[in-house]
């Protein structure tokens, strides 16, 4: 096992959400700029009105070779809140976000991953990444014939 220089991480992440869409507090925590891609490698959640528990394992068994996998147990904030997907400031009409309604459901998703981070060269590598979502009653709300999701990708960075 210690070949392998396991790492292993858990946590809790909390992002308030509204409990009153009607009045003219918005109580939501907002993620301004960033991208939800360096919390979710599946990113159809960040962190606003979402509670995440979470844990991680992360492999070095050789020097150029990293694996990680990943599970998430997402819920919603707040039932009365929106479930929120997007990226940040890139689109004038939705700021990068949009927000679909919870059917004042709180349970989002169970989401398992796995990935594969290579180097190449010193200045180059390449991940290999699978995720999958098993969807609860916001996502079986907004999509009843299949609330699952799957996503793989195979990405190179040139690093300079």
């Amino acid at each position: 096992m210690k070949a392998l220089k396991p790492w292993i991480s858990a946590g809790y992440s909390y992002g308030s959400g509204d409990g009153n869409n009607s009045d003219s507090r918005h109580g939501t925590f907002f993620q301004v700029l960033t991208t939800p891609r360096q919390y979710a490698r599946f990113p159809f959640y960040n962190m606003m009105n979402n509670q995440d528990l979470y844990g991680s394992l992360n492999l070095k068994p050789v020097s150029k070779l990293g694996i990680r996998s990943e599970v998430h147990t997402l819920r919603l904030a707040n039932s009365h809140d929106l479930w929120y997907s997007g990226g940040g400031a890139f689109q004038p009409k939705t700021f990068g976000y949009t927000g679909r309604p919870s059917s004042t459901n709180r349970g989002l998703a169970n989401v398992w991953d796995i990935s594969a981070d290579y180097q190449i060269v010193p200045a180059v590598s390449a991940t290999l990444y699978y995720g999958h979502a098993w969807g609860k009653g916001v996502v079986s709300s907004i999509y009843p014939k299949d609330a699952n999701g799957s996503l793989i990708f195979l990405e190179t960075n040139y690093h300079f």
